[in-house]
């Protein structure tokens, strides 16, 4: 016999939504270790989002102005971003319901050209509710 033995790890980055927020699992949250606040981004063209890291000297240099930067709370298994507003645009242009606690998993890639984390939305991974 062959086994393939797995890993407690997930290896792939999975962002779930929900009406209020973003959550992104451990594989996914790496890219925000170091963060102090973030970026939202969306490609209408693609059906995508990005969620960029910012650092505290980005964020205390002023390079990006106050109302476009977002809380992101990292915690050891998880990281989460809350924009209600931003997750009512998301659900529109995906066409998904998040209200009444439903929520939907999406694949995450990193750009290493956009330095950011990309949320797919053309591709469901599950639908929670």
């Amino acid at each position: 016999m062959t086994f393939e033995w797995t890993s407690k790890k997930p290896n792939a980055g999975i962002a779930t939504l929900y009406e209020s927020n973003i959550t992104l699992n451990k594989t996914a949250s790496s890219h925000f270790d170091h963060a102090y606040s973030v970026l939202l981004g969306i490609d209408y063209d693609t059906k995508r989002i990005a969620i960029k890291p910012l650092t505290k000297q980005e964020t205390e240099r002023g390079a990006v102005p106050e109302e476009k930067r977002h809380k992101i709370t990292v915690r050891q298994s998880y990281a989460r971003v809350c924009n209600k507003s931003f997750m009512k645009a998301v659900s529109e242009l995906a066409n998904i319901d998040l209200i009444d606690n439903n929520a939907y998993k999406f694949p995450t890639s990193w750009s290493a050209k956009d330095q950011a984390l990309i949320i797919d939305l053309n591709h469901i991974l599950e639908v929670l509710s």
